[in-house]
């Protein structure tokens, strides 16, 4: 198995395919909150205001990066484009909300840090497995195969 990628056809390729899809509902439902306001999220300007209370300075722009981060990286994981590197900044994300928001107030919810860790293991799993069936990446993968493939077959002369 080569990180996932090109296993369209395998039933081992969905399991990734299912958490990636998941983790791309919370991702973007997350991030359209913070950028958009939906879903009673507060939108760009009260998220800067909460970043502002945290002392994360400056708040606005630190607010853009954080909603352009879930919500982009939401869509990619959704289409399993560029996987790898959505989940590493989603990661990266991650470990920042822990560490600013959470870590002081334990590890169970509802203010702890237990959901942030529960994402950051499934994105990390990813990383390691790829973004498995019905994945822009997993059909980019088997093009390059192929013509890979190709290109070998030419230089041997068995064309």
């Amino acid at each position: 198995m080569l990180n996932g990628y090109g296993e369209g056809s395998s039933i081992a390729s969905y399991g990734p395919a299912v958490l990636r899809l998941g983790l791309a509902v919370i991702f973007i439902s997350h991030g359209a909150q913070k950028l958009f306001g939906i879903w009673g999220g507060g939108g760009l300007t009260g998220t800067a205001e909460g970043f502002s209370q945290l002392g994360l300075e400056p708040s606005y722009w630190l607010a853009v990066v954080a909603a352009v981060v879930e919500f982009g990286g939401g869509l990619l994981l959704l289409l399993g484009a560029f996987t790898s590197p959505a989940a590493l900044l989603l990661v990266l994300e991650m470990v920042v909300a822990i560490w600013v928001v959470h870590l002081s107030k334990g590890f169970f919810l509802p203010d702890g840090y237990e959901f942030n860790f529960t994402l950051i293991v499934a994105l990390v799993s990813l990383l390691l497995t790829g973004p498995g069936a019905l994945s822009l990446d997993a059909r980019r993968a088997s093009h390059a195969a192929a013509a890979a493939a190709g290109r070998a077959r030419l230089r041997a002369g068995n064309v």
